[in-house]
């Protein structure tokens, strides 16, 4: 199921399984469900995956599989995708009954007919719903309403009920929990609107320039709205978005259907001008977009894709962040301006995004997120009387002035055969006493335990973890402070502290 609040819940599907087979005489020996998941793709739906593992292996324990109706298996945008995993049951020798469908599944002509239709609804359901779904999220957005992600620096979201009354401020991490309720944008911290008006008359009228800024920002030991340094890339997008000047702006890139996430065409964005209150002036605004948009103008397309092709050989990867990043480069909007869109210029240039794409948005929600992680671990430290202090620079923490402790979160990777693996990368230049290594879990969503790697067994700069992994304990001296560690089994966050 996908949602709790519809026919299609786990327990009652379960309730008429059970009705089925009791009125059969069929025993039920085991249950497979994947409770709040999408059907649109396999990918997430641990249980499915399981059942047909279980059926190829030769060693299931069952003769027969009840499902609920034919838009069980998924509601697959190609039909015969549902089709095919029945075959694999049907193929080693287990039967299939479906106990809310008004036909035997008995191979008859009628029944393959009817289970084909069916199958072409459910994709068609997930569709139309799509579009619904869309529609009514744009419509949100042209009333002003905020749809997903944070606010940004110097902006907060706001919490409003069905008549526009402000309920209050949403912290970090936090969601609206009623229906009717909707999130807007309001003015953050005096002192941040203050020093993004500022970063903005830096940038138009004193001439000076993205990285300067981050460094002078940096230097004066101000961060982030997620904690984190300021960099040329996150001045740049302070200054080119349109959030700033009190535009709603949505709908950039795509992820429908559980396909690939594109990036769409300007023409394609959802705008609701002055949806807001404003932090930065229209004129003012302005002037910082055609600044960043002049800096390519000097150089002709070949000279930018030629750039853009040599910065892509050295990394290997491309995306808007890589691009902000390289001084030597125009920025990610200026390539978009010049070539119609990112997509284009990655095309001209022989790049496609895929898989490493994703790898790269994955890597950017960690960020994200790292602060957070980094948050708990110190309340944890905090609530058992440790002394921490934290070094804004590295985000290296000294504990009681007796060892240092790096946290550094893994992102879990899935292999072809349903395996999960952890790539570790240390940075040794912290030379931390101790490194705390969040393994997220599989949709790389939340952590899912926790390792803790001291020093002086930090042999390589990489490390690769599987599921389970051997078994080594370890004891070190901190001064007073022993420790006995067993540095190849997960811990809990309140065993980290």
């Amino acid at each position: 199921m996908s949602t709790d609040h519809q026919k299609y819940s786990t327990e009652n599907q379960s309730d008429a399984i059970k009705q089925y087979a009791k009125d059969r005489g069929i025993r039920i020996v085991r249950t497979y469900a994947d409770a709040g998941k999408s059907g649109l793709k396999i990918e997430g739906r641990d249980a499915l995956k399981q059942l047909i593992q279980d059926v190829q292996s030769g060693n299931s324990d069952f003769t027969l599989i009840l499902v609920y109706d034919v838009s069980r298996w998924g509601r697959f945008q190609d039909a015969d995708e549902s089709a095919y995993y029945e075959y694999i049951c049907r193929r080693a020798g287990i039967a299939v009954e479906y106990c809310a469908e008004q036909f035997e599944n008995d191979g008859s002509p009628i029944s393959t007919i009817v289970k084909s239709v069916k199958r072409a609804m459910a994709g068609e359901f997930s569709r139309e719903l799509s579009t619904k779904v869309f529609a009514g999220q744009g419509r949100l957005i042209e009333k002003g309403c905020r749809q997903g992600g944070q606010a940004g620096f110097g902006l907060r979201r706001a919490l409003i009920d069905e008549y526009g009354e402000v309920k209050g401020i949403l912290e970090r991490g936090e969601h609206k929990s009623i229906q009717t309720d909707r999130v807007i944008l309001t003015l953050g911290p005096a002192e941040e609107v203050v020093l993004v008006r500022n970063i903005y008359h830096a940038f138009v009228h004193e001439g000076r320039s993205e990285s300067d800024i981050a460094t002078s920002l940096n230097e004066r030991g101000i961060s982030t709205d997620l904690g984190r340094p300021w960099t040329k890339g996150t001045v740049h997008q302070l200054l080119i978005n349109e959030k700033y000047a009190g535009d709603n702006v949505w709908n950039r890139r795509s992820f429908k259907l559980k396909k690939k996430r594109v990036r769409n065409e300007p023409d394609m964005w959802i705008k609701a001008p002055n949806a807001f209150e404003a932090i930065i002036e229209r004129k003012l605004f302005e002037a910082a977009r055609a600044i960043i948009n002049a800096r390519s103008f000097r150089l002709s397309n070949e000279e930018m894709l030629q750039s853009l092709q040599d910065l892509y050989q050295q990394k290997g990867l491309l995306s808007g962040i890589i691009i902000d990043e390289c001084d030597a480069l125009p920025s990610s909007s200026a390539y978009s301006t010049r070539f119609g869109s990112l997509l284009r210029a990655y095309r001209l240039i022989g790049f496609t995004p895929d898989r490493d794409y994703r790898y790269v948005e994955i890597n950017r929600e960690l960020r994200k997120l790292y602060p957070t992680v980094l948050g708990e671990i110190l309340d944890k430290l905090r609530a058992t009387g440790s002394d921490t202090l934290q070094e804004l620079q590295t985000d290296r923490v000294i504990v009681n002035s007796e060892f240092s402790v790096s946290v550094v979160i893994a992102r879990c990777l899935e292999t072809p055969t349903g395996l999960l693996r952890w790539k570790l990368r240390f940075d040794t230049s912290l030379a931390s006493d101790i490194t705390i290594v969040v393994r997220m879990n599989r949709d790389n969503r939340s952590p899912l335990d926790y390792y803790l790697f001291p020093r002086i067994d930090m042999l390589s700069d990489k490390l690769h973890l599987a599921e389970d992994n051997a078994l080594r304990l370890d004891a070190y001296r901190f001064d007073d402070l022993a420790i006995l560690y067993d540095i190849a089994t997960p811990i809990t966050l309140s065993e980290v502290a």
